[in-house]
């Protein structure tokens, strides 16, 4: 294993199309929940919880080798928002070609096959950091960062808020991305024994109402 992997799959630069959607933040700049680095640290501790802990846990799974389709339709029921369904499966599908570059795989070739018009992030991050050769604890890792992640930075944008202040709020919570990676590694672990039914399905149902609500806008700086 190349611990530098996660490096090369976390980094914002890969071209995996997460700098065209803000995780929610857009929506919640607008409706005036995010105004400044206090309220996009409540914002992002709110999402990591949820969102963030969800997708680490089916990241996580899918390193552990759970067969896709059972994880992808376990994203679905967890996802109720037709909108973010779709933005989730968008990413999937640009985090496929991305990561079949980057590192061949069996696995990623029948992924692709299977879902052409993608599968669900979460579910090809792991699959990913698995031909990365990495392990459980790193797909989530990577998935909790992202979750707060790009909230931040697309805060810096849409409201010019100082980028200082924004890395400040994702230091900040690095401790809890500590303990929502190994809670959702743990959760992972278990469906082995329990199925699906053991990832955590925590809900954020005003994310779900402010994507169907931003979907509709005419005009938009991201895409979900």
């Amino acid at each position: 294993m190349s611990r530098a992997a996660l490096l090369v799959l976390a980094d914002g630069r890969f071209p995996a199309g997460g700098h065209a959607h803000s995780g929610g933040a857009e929506a919640a700049v607008r409706a005036g929940r995010i105004t400044d680095a206090e309220s996009l640290e409540a914002f992002c501790r709110g999402r990591l919880h949820t969102a963030g802990l969800v997708a680490a846990a089916l990241a996580a799974a899918a390193v552990l080798g759970v067969p896709p389709r059972e994880l992808d339709a376990a994203a679905d029921a967890r996802t109720p928002s037709p909108a973010l369904r779709l933005a989730a499966r968008k990413l999937g599908r640009q985090l496929t070609r991305a990561a079949r570059a980057t590192w061949p795989s069996p696995e990623l070739d029948a992924l692709a096959m299977e879902f052409p018009k993608g599968a669900h992030q979460p579910v090809v991050l792991g699959l990913a950091a698995r031909a990365a050769g990495l392990e459980a604890v790193d797909a989530a890792y990577c998935a909790v960062y992202e979750s707060v992640s790009g909230p931040a930075s697309a805060t810096v944008r849409l409201l010019s808020l100082d980028p200082f202040d924004a890395t400040a709020v994702l230091a900040r919570l690095a401790p809890e991305l500590d303990r929502v990676a190994d809670q959702a590694v743990e959760a992972a672990r278990n469906v082995a024994d329990e199925g699906t039914d053991a990832l955590p399905a925590a809900s954020a149902p005003l994310l779900e109402i402010a994507a169907e609500l931003h979907a509709a806008w005419p005009v938009r700086l991201f895409a979900s």
